[in-house]
Order: C-alpha cells, then structure tokens, then sequence
C-alpha cells in the first residue's frame, strides 16, 4: 500500500479514538513531533470496544470477551462494560499489567484514511494527540522533507495492521458463508442482600459464533477451515466469552459505577 503527502484531498469518515485526523505531509508537519508522554495510553481511555483483527484472537482472548458487532460482524475487544470507559487503562494513562494492547491502539497516533479525490488510502496522524508538538525529539520528517525511520517505521506498522484487516475481512466472510453466526446476550445476575440471586441484568448483545451450528458442519467444512486456520481463531473467540464475567468482576469492584449495556 502507497501513501500520498501531495495536496492530499477530504478525508471523511469517523475513527475510533481519533479526534482531529489529518494526512501527514512535510509540508503541514516539517516542524513536527512526538515526545515521551507521561500518560502514553490516555488517549484510549474511551476505547471500551477496540477493533481487532483475527492474527489478535489468540492473545486478546486472555484478557476479555472477543465478540463481533454490526452488518458487517466487525470483530471487536471489549475492554469495559460502560461506554467510553477502557477498564483496562489507569488513571496514570499506562494498561494494567499483562493485558494485550490491541494493534489499532498501538498504531497510534497514525492511521489510514481514505482520499475520496484521489481514490486511495493516505497515511495521516491524529493532530490532536497530547504528545505530538511542534521540535518534538522525534521527528515525523528529516531536514530534507523525507519520512523520518520512525515514520517509515509506524508506515510498515499500518501496512501490516491493513493487510491483518483485509485478512480478518475474509475470515469473517468465511464465517457469514458458513452461517455460523448467532445472536449472544452478555448478562449479570447481583446478588440481593440477603444473599439471593437477583433480577439478570442485559450486559450487551452481539454477535458470535454459534456452537450448535459449528458443531453439525460436515466433516470436509470442519477440516477445510482447520485446515485454513479459521477453526483456531474461532475457538479462541469462543474461549473469550468467560471474559465477561472477569469485566463484571472488575466492574464490581468498583462502588460508584454499575455495569451497563456495553453497546459495542
């Protein structure tokens, strides 16, 4: 994938955790930066449901529920029961130890966008990130206007994460082609004071994979999506569902919030 920093045109579209995205050229951003942050991950701190890509499962799927949302069966993190609340992410700004930090945070502050005008995708940067100044010690650009390493780094870095999200594209229509998704309830049962199970509360509905469905797929579909990989990350996906209880463990824990649809 190429990127452009020559009169780049609109950029449209909403992205997650990006506030002010904008193409990146020497031109706007010679003079840029980035600087050592004290709070390197604050920025997520609203991310409660981050996008994945199918190669994450695996690991993501240690830390909590992996469901998929949307026409389009996005597959998503979740990372807390309340919107606009990451969980996982302190007040100091840093993940809690052994978490998995999803590749659409750690991109961050780049990310792909796409010129309407010129028909492809752009490499832009969120200039309204706290730690991207004007002399930052980390250029974005050398003296002579070209990408710095770092740059030409965190470029190799979305490349990457844009053909993961080309790859999880296709799982997912693996998925869709084999009907084997099935609408899920998240619920959480209190307990009343006197020590009785409460009324069940609707924690989020999603989608995800049905087990009864994979279970009655033919032998030769069961091998061929062994064989081409998809049945692993399937499995870790459902493997992660026992993650919410963990959310709602960590939601108990705190006495001024109640968990609530996670709406992912």
């Amino acid at each position: 994938m190429t990127t452009t920093t020559v009169q780049p045109g609109p950029i449209t579209g909403n992205v997650l955790l990006y506030s002010q995205p904008e193409p990146l050229s020497p031109e706007l951003h010679g003079k840029l930066g980035v600087v050592q942050s004290d709070r390197p991950f604050g920025f997520a701190k609203p991310g409660h449901a981050v996008p994945l890509t199918v190669g994450e499962f695996p690991l993501a799927a240690l830390t909590g529920p992996i469901i998929f949302v949307g026409d389009e069966k996005t597959p998503i993190a979740v990372m807390g029961l309340n919107a606009g609340d990451n969980m996982f992410v302190r007040d100091d700004g840093m993940f809690e130890p052994g978490v998995y930090i999803p590749a659409y945070i750690r991109r961050y502050p780049f990310v792909f966008a796409q010129d309407d005008e010129a028909k492809q995708m752009v490499l832009c940067i969120d200039r309204k990130a706290e730690f991207i100044v004007e002399g930052g010690e980390i250029p974005f650009f050398d003296k002579d206007g070209k990408p710095s390493d770092y740059t030409q780094r965190c470029m190799e870095f979305c490349n990457n994460f844009e053909q993961e999200r080309q790859r999880t594209m296709a799982f997912v229509q693996i998925l869709k082609d084999l009907d084997l998704f099935e609408t899920k309830t998240a619920n959480f049962t209190p307990m009343n004071a006197d020590g009785t199970p409460g009324e069940p509360q609707k924690i989020a509905d999603y989608f995800g994979v049905s087990e009864d469905k994979l279970n009655k797929l033919p032998t030769e579909k069961l091998v061929e999506i062994r064989d081409n990989g998809a049945l692993g990350q399937i499995y870790a996906h459902l493997l992660s569902l026992v993650g919410w209880d963990r959310l709602i463990a960590l939601a108990m824990a705190r006495p001024a919030q109640e968990p609530v649809a996670a709406n992912a």
